[in-house]
């Protein structure tokens, strides 16, 4: 079995990869989320006169392929939708697991005992369960044409195929007795802002359901094989105020032992719920798991929450920390904006946080209304040469005498000098962006005779090690509640998200294949260029 660090940089499917300043990239990426794997190997690509792909497929993967001339292609397509999306149950492993009435009533609030370890009883019916058939929209906007800002179009005609996905929510019927579940939380990857408030309403849930045996595993997957970290015992008077604060409870850390290790360990312990709450390479590690637990026939559930500052995960609104990071990030690039406005000729630089999907970036630059210059990972630019960064910040002192520029570590980083490294997680070791834009700036108004005042802001951990704003809060509260309704009713391999402002189970698989990035030619980057005013930089 091969280690964890290695399965967490390893992709759930192959990703097509063009140039990156093609203009029809993206909605390639897209058009492949809506049907499966296309792999650039086995794929004849032309354009068609719309700038779209028409996509042929080869004898050897045309399982894979949408043959669009097959006037059943759509009801093929959604067919592959519906497998791909349907999500892992304990009964596809244990097809004679019994099924228990739910111990989740909010009509009763008496606590479970022994008496009611069948359920609560009750004069009446409660109707707050989630039918197993309830889905909810992938997509809501019904694009006409394929060169509409943002559009995610199937075929060149854009026609409009409804893809459903499950509604997350407690269910009648539950698989597991809470006196014989032991459940475990771990939080792995970076700090994020709300992690505490997860762990806090999963513990909260857990109890409801009638569950005694709550531990948390400390500082992530390392906790799994670590013989000098124990688990930590959890309960609602432990956890009563830890959302008060940033950071983990029970400590992070990256990389770990193998999944075939961390399956052992779950095995001795008799833990039979584990929440990882993490981002793309936790959400692979915790697939993989699931996968080891079914393979050796243990029933198990395996239930991820997503969580990223970035917001690059696929297919959902946003993930929690996000929106407390752009509202910490206001005060890195108002203090930016007081220097340079208050300098003579004053450009003030902030790095924050996005290795490969400029969101922060951009939503930060968005609500700031400070920012001229906003470059992030997507979009490429140059720094130098008559349409460049340099060029423009001296358009900017000569015009308005100031300028503030917001970058993403992950933008630009043909601009500055490879590492060859890589963390713990296999992720590599981003150059510095932000010093590299502070010097080269530097040197450029000092070649052509005018004096400015540079000043560099770099918040990265600052706005992660943060307590989660009210929204975030909400979302956490939110997901932890939900992460247990999907344990309890036996799916696993599952993580909970939100989808057009609705809570979901996705199957792990369909939001790891590679990380969600901001489409150039969205409406959200439209108005972010709108904002700042600034030109393009190639």
């Amino acid at each position: 079995m091969e280690t964890l660090s290695h399965t967490i940089t390893t992709s759930a499917s192959p990703k097509l990869r063009l140039p990156r300043n093609d203009n029809v990239h993206r909605r390639l990426l897209r058009f492949r989320h809506g049907f499966s794997s296309l792999n650039l190997g086995t794929l004849r690509s032309q354009r068609s006169t719309s700038g779209f792909f028409k996509v042929e497929c080869s004898q050897q993967s045309s399982k894979n392929c949408i043959d669009f001339s097959d006037p059943d292609w759509k009801s093929k397509f959604q067919q592959d939708f519906e497998r791909r999306f349907n999500i892992p149950h304990i009964t596809d492993t244990f097809p004679d697991a019994q099924s228990f009435p739910s111990t989740f009533c909010l009509r009763m609030r008496t606590p479970v005992t022994e008496d009611f370890a069948e359920g609560y009883p009750s004069d009446e019916e409660w109707h707050g369960y989630i039918n197993n058939n309830d889905r909810v929209l992938l997509k809501v906007i019904h694009y006409s044409s394929p060169t509409s800002a943002g559009a995610e179009c199937i075929d060149p005609n854009c026609t409009w195929v409804e893809q459903w996905v499950h509604r997350a929510g407690p269910r009648e019927k539950i698989y597991f007795k809470p006196e014989e579940v032991k459940a475990a939380i771990v939080t792995c990857g970076g700090l994020c802002p709300g992690l505490n408030d997860v762990i806090r309403q999963i513990v909260i849930t857990l109890e409801i359901y009638g569950v005694k045996n709550i531990v948390g595993i400390p500082f992530g997957y390392r906790g799994f094989s670590d013989k000098g970290l124990t688990e930590m015992p959890l309960s609602r008077k432990v956890v009563q105020n830890i959302h008060l604060s940033g950071g983990s409870l029970l400590g992070v850390s990256r990389g770990g032992p193998s999944v075939s290790d961390i399956v052992t360990s779950m095995e001795e312990r008799g833990i039979n719920m584990l929440f990882v709450l993490g981002g793309n390479g936790t959400h692979a590690g915790a697939n993989a798991i699931h996968n080891e637990c079914r393979k050796r026939k243990l029933k198990v559930a395996v239930v991820g929450v997503p969580k990223t500052i970035d917001n690059d995960i696929l297919l959902m609104d946003k993930t929690f920390g996000f929106d407390t990071a752009v509202e910490e990030a206001q005060r890195a690039i108002n203090s930016a904006y007081i220097e340079a406005h208050s300098a003579y000729h004053g450009i003030g630089v902030v790095k924050l946080m996005g290795r490969s999907s400029g969101f922060i970036a951009m939503q930060s630059s968005l609500a700031s209304g400070q920012v001229d210059i906003c470059l992030i990972p997507e979009v490429p630019f140059n720094l130098h040469g008559p349409h460049g960064v340099l060029r423009h910040l001296k358009y900017l002192i000569e015009t308005k005498g100031s300028a503030v520029v917001c970058v993403a570590e992950g933008a630009g980083q043909n601009l500055v000098e490879k590492t060859n490294a890589t963390d713990a997680s296999g992720n590599v070791v981003l150059g510095d962006i932000g010093v590299r834009i502070q010097q080269e700036t530097k040197k450029y108004f000092k070649e052509i005779g005018i004096p400015a005042d540079v000043k560099y802001i770099d918040p990265t951990y600052m706005i992660r090690a943060c307590r989660a704003n009210a929204s975030d809060g909400i979302l956490c509260t939110v997901l932890g509640q939900n992460a247990v309704h999907g344990a309890f009713a036996g799916y696993s391999g599952i993580t909970v998200g939100i989808c057009n402002t609705h809570y979901v189970y996705f199957p792990i698989p369909e939001v790891i294949s590679h990380p969600r990035e901001v489409d150039p030619n969205s409406r959200m980057w439209h108005r972010c260029l709108t904002s700042t005013g600034q030109p393009d930089f190639i």
